[in-house]
């Protein structure tokens, strides 16, 4: 059983949600927050597996409640819900430890295949959308060398992987799926996903999401 916190300053927004997911047989709502704070507060009591988290909420909002929910260390991921595909501030919750983000008028059957790719460890923004949206919030990365061809410093993140291993960071980076990958380098698709797991497991980084994140960071991969 799939447990979820729902954050949403609005209540319909909110009752629409818990409707859908307790129609599911494999999915239990085990609270509902108004704000952020309420949202870091019962998702450290209640230890739910996923929280939808809204991003523009009075007080405490949805990026530095992610933030402080990551932060505390506990399985709990979240699953952030924007109005816009590109909402300017869907860059800044990425970072802040989420594990994806869907917009508020998916299909229901996209965020509950959302709500358990996340549950489950994968990441729910898909490769092209997150690599849109990092070429999008580029400008906010950190500057690295004196030049556009400056070689990337050493980073302690990446210092253990092998050279495949680099590689195929790169291309993840780059928004390749695990399909394009395994053909790319005439590689089984599990011996992808293996790959993929190792690179997590050593950098790690939460999720493919944060491992786009740390290619851009280390400049393995460069905004177009």
């Amino acid at each position: 059983m799939t447990t979820v916190l729902i954050t949403d300053d609005q209540p319909m927004q909110r009752f629409g949600f818990r409707m859908l997911l307790e129609s599911q047989d494999d999915m239990t709502v085990v609270g509902e927050a108004a704000n952020g704070s309420e949202a870091v507060r019962l998702a450290a009591g209640l230890h739910p597996d996923v929280v939808l988290m809204d991003i523009r909420m009075p007080g405490l909002d949805g990026i530095e409640a992610t933030r402080r929910i990551v932060a505390t260390g506990d399985r709990t991921r979240v699953l952030i819900l924007t109005t816009f595909d590109l909402d300017e501030y869907a860059y800044d919750a990425l970072r802040s430890g989420a594990s994806g983000f869907l917009i508020k008028d998916a299909y229901p059957e996209e965020l509950l295949a959302g709500i358990r790719a996340v549950a489950s460890g994968d990441a729910v923004v898909a490769p092209s959308l997150t690599r849109r949206l990092l070429d999008t919030y580029a400008h906010r990365l950190p500057a690295g060398g004196t030049g556009p061809d400056a070689p990337a410093p050493p980073d302690a993140r990446i210092a253990s992987l092998t050279e495949r291993e680099r590689e195929i960071l790169t291309v993840v980076g780059q928004g390749w799926t695990n399909t394009e990958i395994a053909t790319r380098f005439q590689l089984a698709e599990s011996t992808v996903k293996t790959h993929v797991s190792r690179i997590l497991a050593k950098t790690g980084a939460r999720d493919r999401v944060q491992a786009v994140i740390l290619a851009y960071d280390t400049q393995l991969v460069r905004p177009r």
